[in-house]
């Protein structure tokens, strides 16, 4: 869902706790969206996200790594400019509003210490970041909203204009402040056949319809029930709710569905039955991350990855057109047979040939009945002419057939290897392991060489994911084609073990024994790692094939990541995020 005011009361208490008093040491902004506060505090070092994603904006203490750009953009300098070694004074929100306020003490050019502010909309399409100086006026914001460009109730946001917060939602009451006056108008005008959760939204400001439907079904055992049946209890029932909040009585909790994170909130969801797992957390740092991981790496592949996905996609589409085009030219070369015994039968009846024939009827000597045939001829040749036309196509057929044979095998490695980078780009996790598939790919032919920027240090690459089995072993698993080269052919021993799923793309693991002989566990454990990081991730037994790295050669010529091996084990495993988390290093 995205974060109501109520969820984000909740996240502003706890995340409050750890950062107050604390001191910005470093800012980064690791995507165009999100702004990354490095602080020490009483408690030690500690990350705050703010994230101004439309689709996913919040605020939150992370620790999940993210990774930043080559060149720090300008809203970052301006922050880091203003905000560098500040210290954060106060965390607050107005009463039911999608907003976080950070209240800073920091030193200006002269030295002397001022109070300014970063303020974060969470609000959807119009979500936003602010920098405000000690007057109140924005310094600068990550999205301009300019006068002419504004929309209904939206707001001009422009550095140098004095800052307002967003209009209060017209007829709506703040569910935390009910008064006695209010309470008994609503249980007075309260239509019978609305729906429960429908009322909650119209009439409450900061509700999401999650946190409705869960209260609506609290009161009455179902989310769809008329208001009609007791609007005294579910009034009651987001009383409680409230009154929790403020207590801080809350449970993170996480809704999964398929085994997939399908929702968040701030206290445990029932309204949906043993369908959806609930996962409790204990903080809502822990959840986000979880809950957001999958989300925000996809969102960065998808913005950064776009071009080159795009340009794999279309190198294999085209490729099979191709491939497709040879194959209806094999089939033709399938009766190449009928072009030789022509041949043959001219060449065997040449005494009763005569040039300007059309056809020729003889019998067959290749049926066992010598059934008689008819031979198309070319008038304008003679009958040896003919013959050797036909011998000629014979030889042209079986020439093609060796060739296409070829070509459709190089087709068929080639849409393998496409296959294998398209898999390597769904599992980058930021813009390092993204920069080394491009490399890859203009390595391979398939996009252009960048032109060299003057003043820009080249970035180390990514290293592999380390792992670390039950006993002990460690296992390491390449992110990419050019990785598991690496690790394949050139770091791993020849006593090593070497795992990949059978016939299905997915990276190269291997399962460091130090010419000690690994135990079963050890062997299991990087087979579900080999299984996790593959396209069978979703699926049930996937084979993985193992074997040691002595048994495993790249082919001369072949592609990144391209090996065949022999004398190997194959294990049936199921992927195990669980077990995956259990074991990173």
């Amino acid at each position: 869902m995205p974060m109501d005011a109520l969820c984000l009361a909740a996240v502003c208490r706890e995340t409050g706790r750890t950062v107050l008093g604390g001191r910005i040491d470093k800012i980064h902004q690791p995507t165009r969206d999100e702004i990354l506060l490095h602080i020490r505090s009483k408690t030690g070092a500690c990350r705050l996200l703010l994230t101004a994603n439309p689709s996913r904006p919040r605020l939150q203490l992370t620790d999940l790594p993210r990774e930043n750009p080559a060149e720090p953009p300008m809203f970052c300098m301006l922050l880091r400019k203003y905000l560098s070694g500040g210290k954060i004074l106060e965390l607050r929100q107005p009463p039911m509003e999608r907003l976080a306020e950070l209240v800073i003490e920091a030193t200006n050019e002269m030295g002397d210490k001022v109070t300014r502010r970063l303020i974060l909309e969470a609000m959807g399409r119009r979500a936003n970041l602010l920098l405000l100086d000690g007057e109140g006026r924005i310094v600068d914001c990550l999205r301009r909203v300019d006068v002419d460009l504004s929309q209904e109730n939206a707001r001009p946001l422009l550095p140098g204009m004095f800052y307002k917060y967003p209009p209060l939602q017209v007829g709506k009451l703040d569910p935390t402040a009910l008064t006695e006056a209010e309470r008994e108008a609503l249980l007075e005008t309260a239509r019978q056949d609305i729906p429960a959760d429908r009322f909650l939204l119209d009439t409450f400001m900061g509700i999401s319809p999650l946190v409705a439907r869960e209260v609506a079904f609290e009161a009455f055992g179902e989310v769809d029930a008329p208001i009609g049946r007791g609007p005294e209890k579910l009034l009651e029932k987001l009383e409680d709710l409230t009154v929790r909040l403020a207590d801080d009585r809350i449970q993170p909790t996480l809704l999964i569905r398929e085994g997939q994170p399908a929702d968040f909130s701030f206290r445990p969801i029932l309204q949906y039955g043993p369908g959806t797992e609930l996962r409790t957390y204990e903080s809502f740092a822990a959840l986000l991350d979880d809950f957001y991981q999958a989300k925000d790496t996809a969102e960065t592949v998808r913005q950064k990855g776009q071009d080159f996905i795009k340009s794999v996609t279309h190198a294999r589409d085209r490729l099979l057109r191709k491939m497709a085009l040879q194959e209806q030219e094999l089939e033709k070369t399938r009766d190449r047979d009928r072009n030789r015994m022509y041949g043959d039968i001219i060449t065997a009846n040449l005494y009763r040939m005569e040039k300007g024939m059309k056809t020729l009827r003889a019998e067959n000597y290749y049926d066992p009945d010598c059934a008689e045939i008819e031979i198309p001829l070319d008038p304008l040749k003679t009958p040896q002419q003919n013959a050797a036309r036909y011998y000629k196509a014979y030889t042209k057929a079986k020439t093609a057939e060796e060739m296409l044979t070829i070509q459709l095998e190089k087709g068929a490695a080639e849409r393998e290897y496409l296959d294998s980078v398209l898999d390597s780009i769904s599992r980058a996790e930021g813009d390092r392991d993204l920069e080394e598939i491009r490399q890859e790919l203009v390595e391979t032919g398939y996009l252009r060489r960048k032109a060299k920027a003057k003043d820009r240090m080249k970035r180390p690459g990514t290293k592999p994911l380390e792992f670390r089995s039950t006993s002990g072993f460690r296992i390491t698993v390449g992110r990419n084609n050019l990785q598991n080269d690496r690790l394949t052919t050139k770091q791993a021993g020849k006593w090593d073990y070497w795992f990949h799923t059978q016939k299905i793309h997915g990276s190269h693991v291997i399962l460091w024994t130090e010419g000690e002989k690994p135990d079963e566990r050890s062997l299991q454990e990087a087979a579900v790692l080999a299984a996790w990081f593959s396209q069978g991730r979703e699926g049930k037994k996937i084979p993985v094939d193992y074997t040691p790295v002595k048994f495993v050669k790249k082919p001369a010529g072949a592609r990144p990541g391209m090996v065949i091996y022999t004398t190997y084990q194959t294990a049936y495993v199921d992927p195990d995020e669980s077990l995956v988390r259990q074991l990173k290093a």
